[in-house]
C-alpha cells in the first residue's frame, strides 16, 4: 500500500490486566493515539494504575455484571481470557489485544518495532488461504507471487486475524517450560504467511489483533480459570473456533510480524495445574475442531458459532461436563455480543466483505 491508512478512530487496544500499567510508557509512541480498553482482573476494589496522557476505559468485575447481567456468566474470572469482554463493548472496527508483561520489541538492526503498525498492515492486505505463497505474503513489500501461483487466486480474500510473535520468553506450555528453563527466542525471521485453509494454528493472545466485523463475535475466550477446571487454553480455544469458521466463509489469518519482547516467564508449575486437563484434552480437541464441517446455510459468524457450540455439547460433552458448560456459555457469548451489537438496520449478519485493499 502507498500509505498506511490512519486507524486511531477505527481501533480499540484491549489489555486484561492485575496490575498498573506502567509498562504502557514503553508503548507510548505507538499507543497515545488510540482508545485503550483495560479490563481489570480479580478483586474490583483493587485500583489500577493507568499513565496519564491515554484515552482509556477501565472495567472490572462489576462493571462486567452490571453490563451483562446473567450473561455475565460467560467471562472468566482469574484468567486473561476476560480480555473478551473488551470485544464485546468495543465499537470499533479492528482490535489489538496485547498483554502487560510484554514489550517493545526490536528489529536485528536495533529499530524499535511498532507492532501495531505491523497488525494493521496485515489486516488491510489480502491473504490467500486457498493456495500457499512460497515465498510468504505475496502483498507484502517487495514480494510477489511465485511462478505457479493461479491467477484466478490472486485478488485474495479479506484478513481476519494477525498473530503476531514474540521475542525472549517462548509462548511454551508447563511441560516444554520444566524441560527448557532457560530456552529464549531469539529468531526474528522477517516474514509474514497466510495459515492455509483446512489447518489449525495454536493462538497466542498476547500479539493478536483481528478484524471485528469480520470475525469479531468468534473470538470468545472461553470459560477459563476461577472455577473451571482448566486454564491457559482461552486464547487456543478462540484460534480454534475462528479459524473454523474464517476457513468456512473464506476469510484469512496471517501469522509472523510483527514481534514483541515478552518479558516474564510465568512459573511452570502453577501453569502445570491450569494446564495439565487441557494437554489431555486436546487429544480430543483437536480431531473435533479438523472434522467440523458447517452448514452451508450457516451465512454468518453468529450463525457458525451457535452451530459449533451445539456440537461442543454433542461431541466434546461426553469427555467431561466442563464442555457442556463451555457450549452452554458460548451461547450465551453470542446472545451478549447480539445484545450490544445489534446490526444496523439496513443490513443484513451475513459476512460478505470484499477486500479491503490491493497489491502496491
Amino acid at each position: 500500500m502507498a500509505q498506511l491508512r490512519d486507524l486511531k478512530d477505527e481501533l480499540d487496544i484491549v489489555i486484561p490486566t492485575i496490575r498498573n500499567l506502567d509498562f504502557l510508557e514503553m508503548w507510548r509512541p505507538f499507543f497515545q493515539p488510540y482508545h485503550l480498553i483495560i479490563v481489570q482482573d480479580g478483586d474490583p476494589s483493587n485500583t489500577i494504575g493507568v499513565p496519564e496522557g491515554f484515552d482509556y476505559e477501565l472495567y472490572n468485575r462489576n462493571d462486567v455484571n452490571r453490563v451483562l447481567g446473567p450473561k455475565a456468566s460467560c467471562i472468566s474470572f482469574k484468567d486473561s481470557a476476560c480480555r473478551c469482554f473488551g470485544f464485546l463493548v468495543s465499537k470499533k472496527k479492528y482490535i489489538f489485544t496485547i498483554d502487560d508483561d510484554c514489550f517493545v520489541a526490536k528489529e536485528p538492526s536495533g529499530k524499535e518495532i511498532n507492532a501495531l503498525e505491523q497488525h494493521i498492515r496485515n489486516l488491510l492486505t489480502p491473504s490467500t488461504p486457498l493456495f500457499f505463497n512460497t515465498l510468504y505474503d505475496p502483498f507484502a513489500n517487495g514480494s510477489d507471487f511465485v511462478r505457479g501461483y493461479p491467477f484466478s487466486l490472486r485478488e485474495g480474500l479479506p484478513t481476519a486475524i494477525s498473530h503476531g510473535l514474540w521475542l525472549n520468553i517462548p509462548d511454551y506450555d508447563a511441560p516444554t517450560q520444566l524441560v527448557k528453563p532457560r530456552e529464549r527466542n531469539t529468531r526474528y525471521v522477517d516474514a509474514v504467511m497466510t495459515i492455509p485453509k483446512g489447518t489449525l494454528f495454536p493462538m497466542c493472545g498476547m500479539n493478536l489483533a483481528f478484524d471485528r466485523e469480520l470475525i469479531g463475535p468468534a473470538m470468545y475466550f472461553g470459560l477459563m480459570g476461577d472455577g473451571q477446571p482448566i486454564g491457559r487454553y482461552d486464547d487456543m480455544w478462540a484460534g480454534w473456533c475462528a479459524k473454523v469458521i474464517c476457513d468456512h466463509l473464506l476469510l484469512g489469518v496471517k501469522t509472523g510480524l510483527p514481534y514483541i519482547w515478552h518479558s516474564k516467564a510465568s512459573n511452570p508449575f502453577v501453569n502445570l495445574k491450569k494446564e495439565y486437563k487441557g494437554i489431555y484434552w486436546q487429544e480430543d480437541i483437536i480431531p473435533f475442531f479438523q472434522s467440523i464441517v458447517l452448514r452451508e446455510e450457516c451465512t454468518s459468524v453468529q450463525d457458525c458459532y451457535i452451530e459449533l457450540a451445539n456440537k461442543v455439547k454433542e461431541r466434546l460433552g461426553p469427555i467431561d461436563p466442563y464442555f457442556e458448560k463451555l457450549g452452554d456459555a458460548m451461547v450465551t457469548w453470542i446472545e451478549a455480543w447480539n445484545e450490544l451489537n445489534p446490526p444496523p438496520p439496513a443490513q443484513t449478519a451475513t459476512v460478505a466483505h470484499p477486500n479491503v485493499a490491493m497489491k502496491n
